[in-house]
């Protein structure tokens, strides 16, 4: 049984380390995206892990298929389309200045097609999962009808939905759209959701303010399983940063009869941070996927978001046994 992960691809521009946006020529581009962050990091550990997407139909759209299928992903599912490579471009923080975002993906042929360019009842065969992520439907009313009819075909099939918040206020804040309306909608079709207090008090419209940010976590988990009968379990993240090179992650996972903490680990030295929460929701998946318990997923998906900071690129470049590696903390000595 197959891992659908499905949204839009993108490239990213980088200037060099400690560099601000078009300070000198120089800009890296590499492949990104959080559901193609997914379906890479699921590959790599040995899951059968599919792309569905629209991409361009042109060198660049046809490069960022190359490169996932690289990694071991079936890209039978992506489409290609007129249209152009949405973009997004990086500028990496530095000491006490956090990383800034600027995205270039108006009227990128994924915005412009995916309502109705994927075939979700031929798609979905096979599949036991369905990952997808809060950034489809920020891009437009296409993204979201995308979203939605995507959520609806997996429920017809008795797919499993995993679902990632990524709240992305830059794109919704570009168009007229109704993010409670259309997040509240995929939750209500998911089992798995990688979001935090934050998330859902914007879908639920509720405040949660306790002074304590644990019982904020378990008070909007009690509301999510409340208002979601499908929701199973509800995965997030905790860092706390020093500084941008220096940080403590740690994770927690909260299920209907109670919770899961993965302990921290420290990120001293960060050479890239995006896509860690991708590396996170891929581990937790991953192990879900496997048949592992709870607190095994959550490990796993914690070992792999600390892996996924020693890289730079968006995408997660290690298997299932480097993980593991880390996760029993075998030191840092040269391996030989």
């Amino acid at each position: 049984m197959t891992i659908l992960c499905f949204g839009e691809m993108l490239l990213r521009l980088t200037p060099n380390d400690g560099e601000l946006l078009m300070q000198s020529p120089g800009l890296t581009v590499r492949p990104g995206g959080a559901e193609a962050n997914v379906a890479v990091s699921l590959a790599r550990y040995g899951a059968p892990a599919a792309l569905a997407t629209v991409l361009p139909d042109n060198p660049l759209g046809h490069a960022a298929r190359d490169e996932v299928r690289k990694h071991g992903v079936d890209t039978r599912g992506i489409v290609f389309k007129p249209g152009r490579m949405g973009l997004y471009f990086l500028t990496p923080g530095a000491v006490r200045r956090p990383s800034d975002v600027l995205y270039d993906r108006a009227a990128s042929a994924f915005v412009q097609h995916v309502d109705g360019a994927l075939d979700w009842a031929t798609l979905l065969e096979g599949v036991e999962w369905l990952h997808l992520s809060g950034v489809t439907p920020a891009t437009g009313p296409t993204g979201s009808a995308a979203a939605l009819a995507a959520i609806a075909a997996a429920s017809k099939a008795g797919v499993k939905v995993s679902f990632d918040g990524n709240f992305r206020g830059k794109l919704w804040a570009e168009w007229a759209g109704d993010p409670p309306r259309v997040l509240g909608q995929m939750l209500a079709g998911s089992s798995l959701a990688f979001a935090d207090d934050r998330d859902f008090a914007l879908v639920l419209g509720v405040k949660f303010e306790h002074a304590d940010p644990a019982e904020r976590r378990r008070a909007a988990a009690r509301a999510a399983f409340k208002t979601w009968p499908t929701l199973e379990r509800i995965c997030c993240t905790l860092r706390v940063n020093d500084s941008v090179d220096d940080q403590t992650l740690s994770a927690v996972m909260i299920t209907r009869d109670g919770e899961h903490h993965a302990a921290p680990i420290a990120l001293t030295g960060v050479v890239d941070r995006v896509g860690g929460g991708d590396a996170f929701a891929s581990g937790v998946l991953f192990g879900l996927y496997k048949g592992w318990s709870n607190a095994e997923a959550l490990a796993f998906g914690l070992a792999a978001a600390g892996l996924k900071h020693s890289v730079p690129g968006d995408f997660n470049l290690f298997d299932e046994a480097q993980v593991r590696a880390a996760m029993a903390a075998e030191g840092f000595d040269i391996r030989r």
